[in-house]
C-alpha cells in the first residue's frame, strides 16, 4: 500500500478547497481506487441531530440513512472514536448493507472547528482486512484535509 503515493496525489488534488461534499468525492476515489482491499468506500454525512446520510461513495448501494445508535458507522460518530472491525458478524447491531461486507474501518471526520462532518467508512469482502497503519494513515490525512470545510 502506498500511503505516500496516495497522500501526496490527495494534496494536490485537495489544495485550497473547502466544500466538504467536493473533499469527500476526491478522497474516496483515490482510496477505493489504490486500497487493496476496499470493496465499498464512502462517506456518511451528518445530516440532522444523531442521523447520518450517504455521501459520495464508490462501490454498491450503501445504507441511505444510519443513526448514531446503531451500526459500525453509528458508533464511531456517536462515541468520535475510529472502529476497526475485522469480523462484522461478531459486532452487535452491525447493518449489513451488504451481505459480502466481512470487516469494516470507519473513522469519524471533523473539521478545524470541532465540527463532526461524518464518518469515512471502509468495507471489505475479506476479514480482518484493515490494519493499525491503515488507521494511522488516515486519521492525521482526515484532520489535514477537512481542516478548513465549511
Amino acid at each position: 500500500m502506498d500511503y505516500d503515493g496516495i497522500t501526496a496525489s490527495l494534496r494536490a488534488l485537495c489544495a485550497g478547497e473547502t466544500d466538504t461534499v467536493a473533499l469527500m468525492a476526491t478522497v474516496v476515489c483515490e482510496i477505493h481506487n489504490h486500497h487493496p482491499f476496499c470493496d465499498w468506500t464512502g462517506f456518511y454525512r451528518v445530516a440532522g441531530p444523531e442521523l447520518l446520510k450517504i455521501g459520495p461513495y464508490q462501490g454498491g448501494h450503501g445504507c441511505l440513512v444510519i443513526p448514531f445508535a446503531r451500526g459500525v458507522c453509528g458508533a464511531a460518530a456517536r462515541t468520535g472514536r475510529v472502529q476497526n472491525v475485522p469480523d462484522v458478524e461478531a459486532f452487535a447491531d452491525h447493518i449489513a448493507c451488504s451481505s459480502s461486507t466481512k470487516s469494516e474501518l470507519v473513522l469519524p471526520v471533523w473539521n478545524g472547528k470541532g465540527v463532526l462532518l461524518g464518518v469515512l467508512d471502509l468495507d471489505s469482502d475479506t476479514p480482518a482486512a484493515f490494519t493499525q497503519a491503515d488507521e494511522d494513515w488516515l486519521v492525521p490525512l482526515l484532520a489535514e484535509l477537512f481542516r478548513d470545510a465549511a
